[in-house]
């Protein structure tokens, strides 16, 4: 079975490339560890390379958020795993900075929706 490190090898260097101050990069391995298990399911399921690749594009983009949200508002006392839960929701995921079209404004919230369900 391949892990999500085999689909974006970069994916635990995710919290380097939030980071804004240094507790960002404690709090961001925990939003990995709290997003691994959704992206093995999603692997688990038999979905294309690109469909998870796209997933994992979109769950950048939402620790990105997190982390951003984290950092502002000095919130770094809410667990990251409870954190993520906060942010998503039937409709999706928080406002996203770096989205630029309704294209990928609907992949995005898609992603986040399928989160919530796992």
């Amino acid at each position: 079975m391949q892990t999500p490190e085999d689909i974006c090898a970069d994916f635990p260097e995710w919290p380097d490339w939030w980071c804004g101050v240094k507790e960002d990069i404690r709090y961001g391995q925990g939003l990995i560890d709290a997003m691994r298990p959704f992206v093995v399911h999603l692997m688990s399921r038999g979905l294309k390379e690109k469909t998870i690749r796209n997933h994992m594009d979109n769950l950048w983009l939402l620790g990105g958020e997190i982390i951003r949200s984290v950092s502002t508002f000095d919130e770094y006392g809410i667990p990251p795993e409870e954190n993520l839960w906060r942010s998503i929701d039937e409709e999706g995921g928080p406002y996203c900075h770096h989205l630029h079209s309704e294209a990928h404004q609907t992949s995005y919230d898609a992603t986040c929706r399928n989160c919530t369900s796992f």
